[in-house]
């Protein structure tokens, strides 16, 4: 075959989907419910993020940054609506890599999974490091004492040595996703619903200081304010798509996982808004601090109740906030190489089935192991940044993905079907484009740099291991 045929050779959608489950010693077992799938995706979505970024959004938006998380959504829906016709057509660990290999062809597909190693990798990295000031913070407000800045710092960050507790909170979801993914997903409920419990009880104390006079004028900044803090909020929204890497854990994957996606984004979104109105009513949009990010809910309910322990509650709800999203991430993270592993794109340990507990246990091994040395020993700085673009990057990918196998496989099986098609796909691929163009070129840099390591690797091992480029062409 010549080097372009082979690069860009798709993989048949039945072949992906008939490997699905097996790797090397044994299978993945089916245990998650349409519940479990659910709660995934709010897991790894509703993070920290909505504790720190309505202080970041509000002084952008005032109190229309309501309408700024309406914003979001739909341009995340887009999205979304994809990836949920992908998933019930191709319901397997590999998320959008799989769907890339399916339609766009094997390069396409590297690209795609070397972007979802920065996204899932580095993001909770990224995330397990500020795990430590939100453990000070809820001591402090606790018992009045916390944790030396030693352990709970990166290096060169604030006399930060090793950040212990980084490591520690990755180690916690180590475990957990080594006892099974039935066991895994049974703790990340627990979690979900902890700090959504946290976020209600905000919005209750909060609405007990509304004033309607606060969301006058309501968009202060116009519409500029709002797309501005919509573009900001956006990122808010990412890990909506956990569900779509354990297509091969799903009990009922072709009708659970659009149906994940889409409740998923829904719950979030409900909640995001709820909070921002409760915000917003109890605390006039002028107070909230920028450079108080880490801060801003529990001042807020601090403020309406003129007590401390409503704001040592939402530090709480911020703690398990991220142990939520560790947990989900390192399993998308480990489910998406499996996939790789069993194409040949990266070593085969990486497939490797642990019979007793039917997880992949070297391959979260190692990634816990990767993992723990970022959060605890490398400044991450604008990688941690980058993975915006990896994470958009993907999103466009399955948008096209989508326009491509309705026209090249028009009667493929399909549990769900993208609405008002081919508007949805294509407006999805333009609102990444978008949001992309807007980012930093310092982060462009960032991407460009791990794009290029990327293409190395691939041209290094991938090519030559490729298990669909050494079979019989077609």
């Amino acid at each position: 075959m010549a080097l372009a045929q082979r690069l860009f050779r798709t993989k048949p959608t039945e072949q992906i989907v008939a490997e699905g489950g097996h790797g090397e010693g044994g299978e993945l077992r089916r245990t998650m419910s349409l519940w479990q799938l659910t709660l995934f995706s709010v897991g790894a979505t509703l993070g920290t993020g909505i504790f720190v970024i309505l202080g970041q959004a509000v002084p952008k938006a005032g109190p229309a940054v309501v309408l700024a998380f309406v914003l979001a959504a739909i341009t995340a829906l887009f999205s979304a609506l994809s990836y949920a016709e992908l998933a019930g057509s191709i319901p397997v660990s590999g998320s959008s890599y799989s769907y890339a290999y399916a339609t766009l062809g094997e390069l396409v597909a590297w690209i795609c999974g070397w972007c979802l190693m920065l996204e899932y990798a580095v993001s909770v990295a990224a995330v397990s490091v500020g795990w430590g000031e939100y453990l000070n913070s809820f001591l402090e407000g606790l018992f009045g004492w916390s944790l030396p800045a030693a352990i709970t710092h990166s290096p060169g960050q604030d006399g930060g040595v090793v950040n212990v507790t980084a490591i520690l909170i990755v180690l916690l979801a180590t475990w957990l996703l080594l006892r099974g993914a039935s066991e895994s997903a049974t703790a990340n409920a627990v979690f979900v619903l902890i700090k959504i419990a946290v976020l209600v009880f905000f919005c209750v104390v909060a609405f007990t200081a509304f004033r309607a006079g606060h969301f006058s004028p309501f968009a202060p900044m116009g519409v500029a304010g709002v797309t501005a803090a919509a573009s900001q909020v956006f990122f808010s929204y990412i890990g909506f798509d956990a569900a779509s890497t354990a297509g091969e854990e799903a009990k009922n994957p072709k009708r659970d996982l659009p149906l994940a996606i889409i409740l998923s984004l829904a719950i979030v979104t409900i909640v995001y808004v709820l909070v921002a109105v409760a915000a917003i009513g109890a605390m006039p949009w002028t107070d909230f601090d920028p450079e108080r990010t880490e801060a801003s809910l529990s001042y807020i309910v601090n403020l309406a109740t003129g007590a401390t322990w409503p704001g040592l509650i939402v530090s709480f709800g911020a703690v398990v906030a991220i142990a939520s999203v560790v947990l989900t991430v390192i399993y998308g993270q480990t489910r998406i190489l499996f996939a790789m592993s069993r194409d040949g794109l990266i070593p085969h340990i990486f497939q490797k089935v642990n019979p007793r507990h039917q997880v992949p246990v070297a391959n979260t091994l190692i990634v816990a192991a990767f993992i723990s040395v970022l959060a605890g020993l490398v400044p991450l700085g604008q990688l941690a940044e980058a993975t915006s673009i990896g994470t958009l990057f993907a999103f466009a990918i399955v948008n096209i993905g989508v326009l491509v196998l309705r026209y090249r496989s028009p009667d493929l099986p399909r549990s769900f079907r993208t609405p008002l098609f081919p508007a949805t796909p294509v407006l999805g691929t333009i609102f990444c484009v978008i949001v992309m163009a807007g980012l930093a070129g310092v982060t462009w840099l960032a991407f460009g740099l791990w794009m290029l390591a990327g293409l190395i690797c691939y041209f290094l091992y991938g090519y030559s291991h490729s298990r669909l480029n050494t079979e019989v062409p077609r």
